[in-house]
C-alpha cells in the first residue's frame, strides 16, 4: 500500500538514508527542512509556501533553510512523513486521526504512534461543484454523473470514499469516477469532461474560483440526515458553511460538513526544528494571517488544540509554553 501511495524508489531511498543515518529529519542540527502540501491550486500549497517564508526569514539566526512541495495531498504527505521522506505535511484532521490510530485507509500499515501534532490551520468544507447547465440540485443526484473523486492519496479522495459509505454508494453508481488532481478538476469540468467535482478545501480557493468564473459553475450544498448522522458520530467532521459571497454568483450560504488542514510531523523530527517553524509563524501571526484569505480565521488558541488526534511535538511545546499559549 505505501508503495502505491508513495511512488517508486521512495523506500529505496529512505531504506538507505536510515542506514546510513542520513535521514531527512536525523540530526540535532537540522538544516533542511521540507512540508509536504497539495496540488498547486489548492490552499495546502500557499500554506506551506507562506510557511517556509516565515521560517527562512531567520535563518541567519536557526540556520535552517524551509522548502514546500507540492504533493498528492494529506495521505501522501503523512505517509512520505512516516518513512522519513518528508519532515512536515498539511493533511485533514480526519486523515491526522487514522494514520496515528492506525484505522480506516491506515488500517493495513498499523498505528504511527511516532505521528506528532504542530497546529491546526484553516477550516475544509467539503465542496460540490457542478456544471452551469447541470440539472444537480442536492448531493443525492450526482448519482449517474461523471464524477471526480480526486486522486489516490489524497484527502480530497478519502474523504468522497467516507461519505459514499454513509450513502452506501461504490464507484459503480457514477457514470465515470474520475481521478483527476486538483490542478486538472476546473477545467474538465468547464470542457464538459466532467459533471461534478467533489474536493474538501479551504475557501476561497481558485480551484473553485476558476471553473465558476470560466464557466459559471455552482455549488450544491450538502445536508441532511446522513451527514448530521457522519458528523455526530465522528469526532473530527463538524457542520460547515461557505458563505454567500465567497465566489460570483454566489448569493446563499452554502451548507456543507467539513475537517480542519493541520501541519503534522514526526519524532524524527528535531526539537529545534518543531521549535523555530512554530515560533516563526506565531511570532509573525497578523503577517501570516493576511498572507491567504482562507487564514483570516486562524485564532492562535484554538490553532494549539483543535482537530489534533495526534500529541503535540515537543518542540511545538516548547514554544506554546515559553509563550504561554499552554500551562503546564
Amino acid at each position: 500500500m505505501q508503495k502505491t501511495l508513495l511512488g517508486p524508489g521512495i523506500h529505496l531511498v529512505a531504506g538507505i538514508a536510515l542506514a546510513l543515518g542520513l535521514s531527512a529529519a536525523a540530526g540535532a542540527d537540522q538544516r533542511f527542512i521540507t512540508i509536504g502540501t497539495g496540488g498547486v491550486t489548492g490552499v495546502y500549497y500557499p500554506t506551506g509556501q507562506n510557511i517556509c517564508r516565515l521560517v527562512n526569514r531567520d535563518q541567519a539566526v536557526h540556520g535552517m533553510r524551509c522548502n514546500a512541495e507540492s504533493t498528492g495531498g494529506s495521505v501522501f504527505n503523512l505517509n512520505s512523513i512516516a518513512v522519513g521522506e518528508m519532515d512536515f505535511g498539511v493533511a485533514q484532521s480526519d486523515w491526522q486521526h487514522h494514520a496515528y490510530h492506525g484505522t480506516d485507509r491506515f488500517a493495513d500499515l498499523g498505528e504511527n504512534r511516532e505521528l506528532r501534532a504542530v497546529f491546526s490551520l484553516h477550516p475544509e468544507p467539503f465542496t460540490v461543484l457542478v456544471r452551469a447547465e447541470s440539472d444537480i440540485e442536492s448531493f443525492d443526484d450526482i448519482v449517474g454523473k461523471r464524477v471526480n473523486v480526486g486522486n489516490p492519496g489524497s484527502g480530497q479522495r478519502g474523504t468522497v470514499e467516507r461519505l459514499m459509505a454513509e450513502y452506501g454508494w461504490s464507484m459503480d453508481d457514477f457514470a465515470l469516477a474520475s481521478e483527476l488532481p486538483s490542478r486538472e478538476q476546473g477545467q474538465a469540468l468547464c470542457d464538459n469532461r466532467i459533471d461534478v467535482i467533489l474536493f474538501t478545501v479551504g475557501h476561497p480557493s481558485a480551484a473553485i474560483q476558476e471553473p465558476i468564473a470560466t464557466c459559471d459553475a455552482r455549488l450544491i450544498p450538502v445536508a441532511g440526515p446522513i451527514v448530521d448522522t457522519l458528523v455526530n458520530e465522528t469526532p473530527y467532521y463538524f457542520h460547515a458553511t461557505i458563505p454567500a459571497g465567497m465566489y460570483p454568483h454566489q448569493d446563499q450560504d452554502i451548507a456543507t460538513f467539513g475537517v480542519g488542514a493541520t501541519l503534522v510531523t514526526s519524532t524524527q523530527t528535531t526539537e529545534n526544528a518543531v521549535y523555530h517553524l512554530t515560533r516563526a509563524v506565531f511570532e509573525n501571526f497578523d503577517t501570516f494571517r493576511g498572507m491567504h484569505p482562507a487564514f483570516a480565521v486562524l485564532d492562535p488558541d484554538s490553532m494549539v488544540s483543535q482537530g489534533l488526534s495526534a500529541p503535540l511535538h515537543d518542540g511545538a511545546v516548547r514554544y506554546y509554553r515559553e509563550s504561554g499559549m499552554i500551562q503546564d
